[in-house]
């Protein structure tokens, strides 16, 4: 199975990555610490990478489009709230 869609959570020092296939099953979901990210994605075929967009979000843009991701910046209005900021 190979990974066509990922999300990518970027944060201070650790990133979530989670990918799925075509028919939308899970492949992957770990935590990257920030100097792994890099390696992690030159492992990949290319693939559609989201990310919330930040600051940090076009350098990380730019590092995986040299790579060959295609790569999405989604506005952080669409981006759904977790189930823990939705708990009472």
């Amino acid at each position: 199975m190979t990974i066509t869609t990922i999300g990518l959570d970027i944060a201070k020092s650790v990133f979530q990555v989670h990918g799925v296939d075509a028919g939308g099953q899970v492949i992957v979901r770990r935590q990257l610490k920030r100097r792994s990210v890099l390696a992690f994605f030159q492992k990949l075929s290319p693939c559609l990478v989201g990310i919330e967009a930040c600051a940090s979000s076009h350098h990380w843009s730019r590092e995986l489009q040299a790579l060959g991701h295609t790569v999405r910046l989604i506005p952080p209005v669409c981006v759904p709230k977790t189930l823990f900021e939705l708990m009472p």
